[in-house]
């Protein structure tokens, strides 16, 4: 019954229908997500906390996005795509609403509703591109995998124009308001979004996964010849552990790529002010130019999975992120004309770091057989997760301050400083190239068999 999916040559308006879906959904929840660094803004001065407060805020989401990404994942393989999907939506919806109830020096109220707003975050992203996945041929796979993350840089410049614009004159609360509105995303899921076929499949609801690729592929189901029946796959958690090649790949091809990223992006506005003596303002606005090298490197990266391979890409995203943190440090203070050296390579180390989540979130959930794959996927984002943590105190440590948050950049310790970024980008690109799983190309059901296939044993020799 898959093959007729596989054979595709172009999707239909139904799949696109759920490709546009969660391409909605990882938008409005980096939306909702990165809110905070705005409002940060706001009540810094006026709530006058300090920095450890300040680390406590930013980093119960993180926290929030590890404990979420376990927990949905693993229930998405236990319940289904589209019921985990529509939860999780409303879960980081509903808790960035209740922040704007938040009292004035309240920031318990507020790090506690960070936390949840995280764990709906963190879960969201585990589940929409296994779903999607598991609704398109595998000749396309990797591009549509690759195009939903390229969403995400887009919803965060949502964010930053909501702050500039709407909270100097509605106040900071109402960004938290606005950012109810992704809940009505689930009135499109409803609508549009039928359960994975796969998932209904491994389930043994046949006829329902007759229906749902019927809807999908715009056929009359009566054409879809059903599948012999099969006993029902439950998910177990220890059954991550008896793949070890899938679990090396996905959690340690994260945590590299986690690290390298969130500690760059923590750390770039003030090298920007620091090295090049603008504004905080100005600075800001020399990032806008990052976040296009970041979206260009989503799309390169997204046709490269399904051009070069899987393991190919992901070698390049890491190692092209550790060459130009190295070139950037090196070449800190030169200048073509008045235009830094050090912002170009900035943007072009985004084209490789940020571009190549292209690559790292759906390649996760490739790599894990059809009854873990969101739970591969989850625990995966979730250990990966320690990188929103060590990149930045990582950093802090090495130039010697005690502000984790925002790290006091020091010039004269840039070189360890991007050496050490470098070296977790680089630990990625060793994964995903030596030891990574080619999927390109290849069927779930390929892809499964190998993984679901004994390990050989070496021969007997007679003596």
């Amino acid at each position: 019954m898959l093959e007729l999916l596989d054979r595709q040559q172009k999707l239909t308006g139904n799949q696109w229908r759920i490709v546009l879906a969660a391409i909605l959904g990882d938008m409005l929840e980096f939306f909702d997500y990165f809110l905070i660094g705005f409002v940060l803004a706001f009540i810094v001065g006026p709530w006058k906390l300090t920095w450890g407060l300040s680390a406590i805020i930013l980093l119960s989401s993180g926290v929030g996005a590890i404990a979420g990404a376990w927990f949905w994942g693993w229930l998405a393989d236990r319940i289904g795509r589209r019921k985990v999907f529509i939860a999780t939506v409303i879960n980081f919806s509903v808790a960035t609403g209740i922040l704007a109830l938040t009292p004035e020096n309240g920031w318990v109220f507020l790090t506690v509703f960070r936390f949840f707003v995280g764990f709906g975050v963190g879960g969201l992203y585990c589940v929409d591109l296994p779903l999607v996945q598991e609704f398109v041929p595998a000749a396309k796979r990797g591009m549509i995998g690759g195009i939903v993350t390229a969403a995400i840089p887009i919803g965060t410049g949502l964010g930053a124009a909501l702050g500039a614009f709407v909270a100097p004159t509605w106040g900071w609360r109402a960004l938290f308001v606005i950012g109810l509105f992704p809940a009505a995303l689930t009135l499109l899921i409803r609508a549009w979004v039928p359960e994975s076929p796969r998932w209904l499949i491994r389930m043994g609801r046949l006829a329902e996964a007759r229906q749902s690729l019927a809807w999908a592929l715009e056929r009359n189901p009566s054409e879809i010849e059903l599948p012999a029946a099969a006993a029902p796959q439950p998910t177990r958690w220890r059954e991550l552990f008896q793949h070890p090649r899938s679990l090396a790949v996905s959690w340690l091809g994260n945590l590299g790529a986690q690290t390298g990223e969130y500690g760059l992006t923590l750390w770039a506005p003030t090298l920007l002010v620091l090295l090049l003596k603008v504004s905080p303002a100005e600075a800001s606005h020399l990032m806008i130019y990052c976040s296009v090298g970041a979206f260009t490197g989503r799309i390169a990266f997204a046709y490269m999975s399904d051009s070069i391979g899987r393991r190919a890409s992901g070698g390049l995203l890491g190692f092209g992120a550790a060459v130009m943190l190295i070139l950037a440090a090196l070449f800190h203070d030169a200048f073509l004309g008045t235009t830094s050296v050090f912002w170009l390579l900035l943007i072009v180390t985004y084209f490789f770091s940020s571009g190549g989540f292209a690559i790292v979130g759906p390649y996760a959930a490739e790599v894990w057989p059809a009854n873990l794959r969101t739970s591969g996927m989850g625990s995966a984002y979730g250990f990966g997760g320690i990188g929103k943590i060590i990149g930045p105190l990582g950093l802090a440590l090495i130039v010697g301050s005690s502000n984790v948050v925002k790290p006091e950049a020091s010039v004269a310790m840039l070189i360890p400083a991007f050496a050490y970024l470098a070296a977790w980008f680089a630990m990625a690109g060793i994964v995903y190239f030596f030891f990574g799983i080619e999927t390109k190309g290849r069927s779930i059901e390929e892809i499964d068999g190998e993984l679901a296939a004994p390990p050989m044993k070496a021969p007997r020799v007679a003596l």
